[in-house]
């Protein structure tokens, strides 16, 4: 093969060659193979010449280093796992077993499986919500380093930025508040692959200090779904432990067509990335100015007094919040008008508003179909009657408070379990999670105790058609048995 060739095209070439494979996958390439059989052509197993992942000495080590200078860590790991094998991976090795741990209490559920998997002990920190849009806000590195004073067995602070509305905290200040105090940082920068990388977008935490990164490629990049990096930053990690943790918690076989995708995916930033970044901060100038006049639906945006009143640093350009809080319409609604309609599919509908997400390859008209119609909408919801109980679900949904820690998520996932209806959880200690998807930030934490406020916000998004994982469809769920 030739130094420096992008996997795609050593797989493409090889393809194209007469070696005959008397070896994995069993589909041997063979246009026969059905209706995927297109896809086989670069579908390989470790054979001389391509390198192996728990290893990499060839062009998968190339094809990583290539990702590690985009993005300035010391040392950058594929994931073909998503992002969700990298948090574990980076939990896994920067504490030990039984250790204690800081979450922020809005990170996605794959931080809380590290904590059942090492058997960790959890305190929490509980962002504010931007009351504005019913959103998360950034961390607080004074509170942060606060909590670290409390709990000062803690070894490793997790936290999520941007969130999946694209709130990015000031990990400069938290990671210098964490590091004072001897303590590791790891930033789940799933939905901020794309940060850092053109001067008008939010600094990333690779930049900004963190120990501990894990990008997301296929969220926010031209990345197939499940592709993802981890990162190293500094001394504080040691970086057998990671390896060790990603060789055990990731497929021997790895798929050499996701990392196909991951390479190429660098090729394109280095290649054009600064061009489609450019006109995508252009359409996003755009958008704004032709939703500026609604009159009702408003759409979230950084500015003076936001970054006054809350901790948010900074706002990505592609987290689309649309808001219809404060009119008779709620966001479940909205989103089901744009799907029916206008056949926009959004990311997600919540309480009172929904998210899309706009990336480098959006062009400008998807900007201006959504443009277009969340304007024809903004007109029309007045129309709409309202009994006043939106605005009561909603209070709920906010209102409920930190529930009370009985037992740590390990024991709880780990005891006896019995089924109760929802209405009989009141007092009982969750052994699941109940979480809305997306975003799958737990809800409800295993370990947790259910109190009637909570039981209640479960309820209302229910009612309100909101997809709910935790909760069978007769309203019943998992706790620990008495």
């Amino acid at each position: 093969m030739t130094a420096g060739k992008g996997l795609y095209q050593a797989l493409s070439d090889y393809a194209a060659s007469d070696f005959y494979p008397c070896h994995m996958p069993g589909h041997k390439r063979n246009p026969a193979g059905g209706e995927m059989a297109d896809y086989y052509r670069i579908d390989i197993t470790e054979i001389d010449g391509f390198d192996n992942l728990h290893q990499a000495e060839g062009i998968l080590k190339e094809a990583q280093l290539r990702a590690n200078r985009l993005y300035g860590a010391d040392e950058t790991f594929y994931m073909v796992n998503g992002s969700s094998g990298g948090v574990l991976a980076a939990i896994m090795a920067a504490v030990e077993p039984f250790d204690e741990i800081l979450i922020a209490r809005n990170c996605h559920k794959s931080v809380y499986h590290a904590a059942i998997l090492h058997g960790l002990i959890v305190r929490y920190y509980y962002p504010k919500i931007m009351t504005e849009y019913d959103i998360f806000d950034g961390a607080s590195a004074a509170e942060i380093g606060s909590l670290l004073d409390t709990y000062p067995e803690v070894k490793a602070v997790v936290i999520t930025s941007p969130t999946y509305e694209g709130v990015v905290s000031d990990i400069p200040g938290i990671a210098a508040a964490v590091h004072e105090r001897g303590k590791i940082l790891i930033v789940d920068e799933a939905h901020g692959a794309h940060l850092g990388l053109a001067p008008h977008l939010p600094q990333g935490a690779i930049e900004g200090g963190a120990d501990l990164v894990i990008h997301s490629l296929h969220k926010t990049l031209p990345s197939m779904t499940q592709t993802a990096l981890l990162h190293v930053k500094g001394s504080r990690i040691d970086r057998e432990k990671v390896r060790g943790y990603l060789s055990m918690l990731q497929s021997s076989s790895p798929s050499y067509v996701l990392m196909a995708s991951m390479d190429a995916c660098m090729g394109f930033l280095e290649e054009r990335g600064q061009e489609r970044f450019d006109a995508m901060r252009k359409h996003y100038d755009i958008f704004c100015e032709k939703t500026a006049s609604f009159k009702h639906i408003r759409i979230g945006k950084m500015s003076k007094e936001l970054r006054e009143r809350y901790e948010l640093r900074d706002w990505d350009f592609g987290k689309i919040v649309i808001s219809v809080k404060g009119t008779s319409m709620t966001g479940k609604e909205l989103g089901d008008i744009l799907r029916k309609t206008y056949h926009l599919e959004m990311e997600m509908a919540a309480e009172s508003y929904v998210l899309a997400i706009m990336t480098l390859m959006d062009e400008g008209a998807g900007w201006q179909r959504l443009a277009d119609a969340l304007g024809e909408i903004d007109g029309r919801i007045e129309e709409s009657a309202d009994d006043g109980s939106l605005e009561a679900g909603k209070r709920a949904l906010y209102s409920s408070g930190p529930l009370k820690g009985r037992m740590t998520p390990a024991r709880a996932f780990h005891s006896e379990r019995e089924t109760v209806p929802m209405q009989k959880a009141v007092g009982r200690t969750a052994s699941g999670f109940i979480n809305l998807y997306p975003p799958g930030s737990p809800i409800v934490a295993p370990g947790e105790v259910l109190n009637e406020a909570m039981v209640e916000r479960i309820e209302e998004c229910r009612r309100m058609g909101l997809h709910m994982q935790g909760v069978s469809e007769k309203g019943e769920i998992v706790v620990v048995a008495l």
